[in-house]
């Protein structure tokens, strides 16, 4: 696997999806592209604003649009929003890029959502339950982000993807 390929981060709400991808892409010197700073730019909104104002479907569809958006141009590291593993068309792009998906129990992920009120007041059980056979599905390496560190992690996926990791030999 080379540099030249994408990396799409998905997860639930509260994984770390963008702190890892941020880490990933500096060190794969890619661009980073993150749902929330889109969906603000785009769509004039947090994905709860937009959740309450529009409706959780108009949501998920602008997630989708993200991804996809992103995966059209050149190679960069992508924190996807969890809905968008339910869009057929997201999961049939996504098999061009190195998807990680992070994970950890509900317990963890309920206690990381509580510390930002730009999510839209999904709990984890419900969204697991939907879409964890997708995650399964995509994902070329899964994380448990709650027993690992960020850059435990970026590094697992570095490996995984036959790269280099910082700091090794």
């Amino acid at each position: 696997m080379s540099k030249n390929k994408p990396v799409v981060v998905v997860g639930l709400m509260g994984s770390g999806k963008s702190t890892v991808g941020r880490l990933i892409a500096e060190v794969l010197g890619l661009p980073f592209s993150d749902s929330d700073p889109f969906l603000k730019a785009r769509y004039g909104g947090t994905a709860a604003q937009i959740a309450a104002r529009d409706s959780a479907e108009t949501l998920h569809r602008y997630e989708a649009d993200h991804v996809l958006h992103e995966l059209a141009g050149e190679p960069e590291v992508i924190a996807a929003a969890a809905s968008t593993v339910e869009d057929p068309r997201v999961r049939e792009a996504m098999k061009e890029a190195f998807v990680l998906w992070v994970d950890a129990d509900d317990e963890v992920l309920t206690q990381r959502m509580k510390s930002s009120d730009h999510r839209p007041a999904f709990g984890p059980a419900a969204m697991r339950a939907r879409r964890e056979p997708y995650f399964r599905e995509v994902a070329d390496l899964r994380c448990d982000v709650g027993s690992m560190r960020p850059e435990e992690v970026r590094d697992a996926a570095l490996r995984a993807m036959g790269l280099p990791v910082p700091g090794s030999r």
